[in-house]
């Protein structure tokens, strides 16, 4: 029978590491412009003997399935982020967009958002901790420490 695990056995470090990919992952897809891939045009030669594989390559229409495809899957990636931070209490909400949602975040240090939201190094920590486990299982990503009793 499973039952629910508690956050006591969530592994704080890999879930923080999981989570901080995640944003950034994010900022990725949300402030990088798609590069379309297309088609080569021209032939490649080779001196390798090739072998029958029984398989058709279809080139350009992979290629058109990504270029379709790609970018809504960022988008819908997108917008679970930011469903997600949304659901968060209204300082988490904040320390994360101000931290991680701006396309400047990489420069903005630690220091600077909890100068900002007048409360001390540790509170913040605390903060972005709980912050970053209401993300994570909100997104399914929480990683638990493994119990080998």
């Amino acid at each position: 029978m499973n039952q629910p695990r508690s956050s006591s056995e969530i592994d704080k470090k890999a879930t923080k590491e999981k989570v901080e990919a995640a944003l950034e992952q994010y900022r990725l897809f949300k402030f990088t412009s798609f590069q379309r891939r297309q088609a080569s045009m021209t032939a490649s030669y080779s001196n390798m003997p090739r072998s029958n594989t029984g398989v058709t390559s279809d080139q350009t229409g992979s290629i058109a399935v990504y270029n379709i495809d790609e970018p809504e899957r960022r988008r819908l990636y997108c917008l679970e982020m930011e469903a997600a931070v949304e659901e968060l209490p209204e300082k988490e909400r904040y320390l994360i967009k101000s931290r991680y949602f701006d396309r400047e975040s990489q420069y903005i240090l630690d220091f600077t958002i909890y100068n900002d939201m007048e409360i001390s190094a540790p509170t913040y920590d605390k903060l972005r901790w709980r912050a970053f486990l209401h993300l994570a299982l909100y997104l399914g990503i929480e990683v638990y420490e493994d119990s080998d009793c």
